[in-house]
């Protein structure tokens, strides 16, 4: 019965990771109801929780969820003990409202921050399933059980995979790429205003003279390096080197 479960919770998360980008740690949104169930069951939620969802979890609560523990009766005493040891996030109301209006408001139309939301409520269940992507935890039978996706997060996958909606991660993307193209949120372009530059002292390097280049000369090749420059020396026309004639008569002789 355990294996079963396990496949069947893998099953149904890895179709909210696929369809609605949940990503670990999980977030989950808890009541005072869950906590109260799991105390009765003896249910060690931060011990078995992670085990069943197969991954790291955040479990967190909201300060209306808290304050209405305060005013229930003390029996519930040790539910509040629970609650409180996990992280408060901030939500919108100054004055407190029941746990179930409040958890709807933290969610949305389309649940954007991908919680998990943990009750036993059931009026809360069946708001929760009018809206897509939410997946649904709750005990029953000592064990903690993840709720199949709901009728209406089914029929919102098929409108996206038929192309007639567009999902949450479409519309990030499609955001982003018209912020990079420089359009605004209407398709508009966005028109940035033009910097005035500053009037002061004028820069000082570009009142230096400019230095004058010489021409370069063309460098010589190997070839020409190696190449030497040879000149004939001229004879002198009576040196050494010129031609005796024998013929010639001696004047001393005579």
């Amino acid at each position: 019965m355990k294996i079963k479960r396990q496949k069947h919770a893998k099953k149904t998360i890895s179709f909210y990771k696929y369809n609605f980008c949940f990503r670990q740690p999980f977030q989950i949104l808890i009541d005072g109801t869950f906590c109260q169930a799991a105390l009765k069951n003896k249910i060690q939620i931060k011990e078995q929780l992670p085990k069943y969802l197969m991954g790291e979890i955040h479990l967190c609560t909201t300060n209306c969820a808290l304050k209405e523990l305060e005013t229930l009766p003390k029996e519930l005493y040790g539910a509040k003990l629970i609650l409180q040891r996990f992280q408060v996030r901030q939500c919108k109301h100054k004055d407190p409202v029941p746990a179930s209006q409040c958890l709807l408001s933290m969610l949305g139309e389309a649940n954007p921050h991908h919680y998990f939301v943990a009750t036993q409520d059931q009026e809360l269940t069946t708001a929760l399933k009018k809206i897509p992507g939410v997946p649904l935890l709750y005990i029953i039978l000592n064990t903690m059980v993840l709720d199949k996706p709901s009728e209406c997060t089914l029929k919102y996958v098929e409108a996206v995979q038929l192309g007639e909606m567009v999902s949450t991660s479409q519309q990030k993307s499609i955001q982003s790429l018209k912020e990079q193209q420089g359009l605004g949120k209407d398709g508009e372009e966005r028109r940035g205003k033009k910097r005035k530059r500053k009037s002061g002292n004028p820069n000082p390097l570009s009142c230096l003279k400019k230095k004058k280049t010489m021409p370069q000369q063309p460098k010589k090749t190997d070839r020409e390096k190696k190449k030497r420059n040879r000149h004939r020396k001229k004879k002198p026309a009576g040196g050494e080197g010129a031609p005796v004639n024998l013929n010639q008569s001696n004047p001393t002789t005579a």
